[in-house]
């Protein structure tokens, strides 16, 4: 019976100890705990004998803490086996106070460190916010940097070393050219590379060559003076090298070529001095007194100007007045015909007008009514020779088939004229046909014999003027009966 309460007591001191080792187990980073000695433990248990099966076990540790807990009985057995254990334990006695033991720091605790088997980049350690050894980039200057990573073309290029076989410039040129890898031709090489490329050009078109090298140089003459400003402008607004270097050549293809144009009677032209040059109209398009200027200039021995008289259109309309201006045409007024004539020029008037140029084909080389006759007056009061002139072909250019007259009344037209080509074949329908042309000068009509006052004579004008139409309109009819075909 007393091994078995021996046996009891040690169960229930087991028990106590382990769940007054539970309760006083320090926390990580607590306060140090001081160890009881065991033989305070000793001390408020009771001694029971060892049995053979108790020395076999190992004894279990002793709890760590500074005062003696107390030792609750067994709460599995009955109550008579309670009171049996109540009685056999002493009341517990306070143990004495163990010495003083210097305490020692409680060491901490941490986490184990990861191994790092790569280094942070920069952007990633800046992001963190642990500072490195450079100044962190303003978002500005970043954007400007990535700006200016993705345009490379905008960099300026570092200049290509020369050479040391370079010769030297010569220093008292100061605007010498610079060396670089492609030669720079002069302009004389240019010039005569491009006198080369014409001259061959004339070869397969079969025309002389030198013909080809005197034109470039007086397109090279004139573009001189054109920029040195040696050229004049009269107060009609004539332009003399104007009209030699560009208007006249610019004629000269259709002139010669296109419509192959035939001159009779240049000889009745005066060398010198006022003259009226009165000729019909027709065409459609005015070509037919720029042909007459160009036939006196070029074929008169004496190369002279005709100054032409024009309507008030022609000189509103862009750029056809300026050209008509510096040509040496200008405004069909007597004031201005006096001036010329006092002048001594040569004079041309086309008194059919727009009735000349608009008539339908049906009524070719039928001259139209020539005004009140304000050309012979004015030749009258200069007393100026009249020379008729009369021209064939230029009818057959475009003929007219029918006129949009509410198109031209829209326009600010005379007439709007519909022709075989036009405007079937839209712009193309403008050029004109390659007729064969006839240019006829009459003789001369003298008026310098009539008495002072005779332009003031209504009777006199008006014969005058029925005359000139009459030998224009005759002279017509026989160039019609001696010309072979329109084109050829």
């Amino acid at each position: 019976m007393a091994a078995r309460r021996g046996a009891l007591a040690a169960g229930a001191a087991r028990a106590g100890g382990e769940r007054a080792r539970r309760r006083t187990t320090p926390l990580i980073g607590a306060d140090p705990v001081t160890v009881a000695d065991d033989a305070a433990v000793e001390a408020v248990l009771p001694k029971a004998p060892v049995t053979k099966a108790a020395a076999k076990k190992p004894a279990p540790a002793k709890p760590a803490a500074t005062k003696a807990a107390p030792v609750k009985p067994a709460a599995r057995k009955a109550a008579p086996v309670k009171d049996a254990v109540r009685k056999a334990t002493p009341p517990t006695v306070e143990p004495a106070a163990p010495p003083a033991v210097p305490e020692t720091p409680a060491v901490r605790k941490h986490r184990p460190r990861p191994n790092v088997t790569s280094a942070p980049s920069a952007r990633a350690t800046t992001q963190a916010g642990e500072r490195t050894g450079r100044r962190r980039v303003s978002p500005r200057e970043k954007a400007r940097r990535d700006a200016e990573a993705r345009r490379p073309h905008l960099r300026l290029a570092e200049p290509a070393p020369v050479a040391d076989t370079a010769p030297p410039l010569d220093p008292t040129i100061s605007d010498a050219p610079s060396r670089s890898g492609l030669p720079v031709p002069d302009l004389s090489d240019l010039v005569e590379a491009l006198v080369a490329a014409l001259r061959l050009a004339a070869e397969a078109a079969g025309v002389a060559p030198e013909d080809v090298e005197r034109r470039v140089a007086q397109v090279l003459a004139y573009l001189r003076r054109r920029l040195e400003g040696d050229y004049t402008v009269d107060d009609f607004g004539y332009d003399e090298h104007f009209t030699e270097n560009v208007f006249y050549p610019m004629l000269r293809p259709l002139y010669r070529h296109w419509f192959r144009v035939e001159v009779r009677g240049i000889e009745n032209i005066p060398a010198e001095g006022g003259a009226l040059v009165v000729s019909n109209h027709s065409g459609t398009v005015a070509l037919d007194s720029l042909m007459v200027q160009l036939a006196i200039h070029d074929e008169h021995p004496a190369r002279r100007t005709m100054r032409a008289l024009g309507a008030d259109l022609v000189f509103r309309t862009p750029f056809v007045g300026t050209t008509a201006r510096r040509s040496g045409s200008t405004l069909a007024t007597n004031e201005d015909a006096e001036r010329l004539f006092a002048r001594g020029e040569l004079v041309g008037v086309f008194p059919e007008g727009f009735k000349g140029t608009g008539k339908r084909f049906s009524e070719r080389y039928k001259l139209q009514r020539f005004g009140r006759g304000g050309f012979v007056s004015a030749a009258l009061a200069a007393g100026v020779p009249i020379i008729p002139c009369s021209v064939v072909g230029a009818e057959e250019i475009a003929p007219i088939i029918g006129n949009m007259g509410t198109l031209a009344r829209l326009l600010g037209l005379p007439y709007a004229p519909v022709t075989p080509t036009f405007p079937w074949l839209g712009p193309l329908g403008l050029v004109p046909l390659p007729s064969k042309w006839i240019i006829e000068f009459g003789t001369s009509i003298e008026t310098a014999g009539h008495e002072d006052g005779a332009a003031e004579d209504p009777m006199l004008v008006f014969d005058l003027t029925d005359q000139v139409r009459e030998t224009i309109q005759q002279t017509l009819y026989t160039l019609l009966m001696q010309r072979r075909s329109v084109f050829f």
